[in-house]
């Protein structure tokens, strides 16, 4: 049963929600979709779109340096994620640092949302290959179980 307490919250950058709902108004995309790609609740993102028509979409402060604690809390606490990490302040050492920890891809800012949508396309079909694998290895674990 899971444990109630306190539930860890994400924050997303300004830039982060803005290209979220850019990626909506492409033609033939819907909030679910992009929702599922980005691995973000199809509410929260209808909400982003509403803030942004509204003129009140906020996000947390870019810094100058590029900050891997984020992304290392996300991969521990959720190995599957794919983290497209976009930055407007690069370095190559920065860039190698988090591959290493885990990032699918790293973009410099600004990015085009034909290479946006590329990446995210490509993430998220890596974490259904990841997902199908360990459903496969579940399964085959069952039936050994089972014979």
């Amino acid at each position: 049963m899971p444990r109630a307490g306190p539930k860890k919250t994400l924050r997303y950058s300004l830039d982060f929600k803005r290209k979220a709902v850019r990626l909506t108004q492409l033609p033939g995309m819907q909030v679910q979709t992009v929702a599922k790609a980005l691995d973000i609740h199809p509410f929260m993102l209808s909400r982003w779109r509403r803030e942004a028509r509204d003129g009140t979409l906020r996000g947390v402060e870019s810094t100058a340096s590029l900050k891997m604690p984020p992304l290392r809390e996300i991969k521990r606490q959720f190995p599957l994620v794919e983290v497209i990490m976009l930055t407007g302040h690069a370095t190559v050492e920065s860039a190698i640092e988090g591959l290493k920890i885990g990032a699918f891809d790293y973009l410099m800012k600004p990015s085009e949302i034909e290479t946006l949508v590329s990446k995210v396309t490509e993430a998220a079909a890596k974490k259904r290959q990841h997902e199908e694998k360990i459903m496969q290895a579940r399964l085959k674990e069952i039936t050994k179980r089972r014979a």
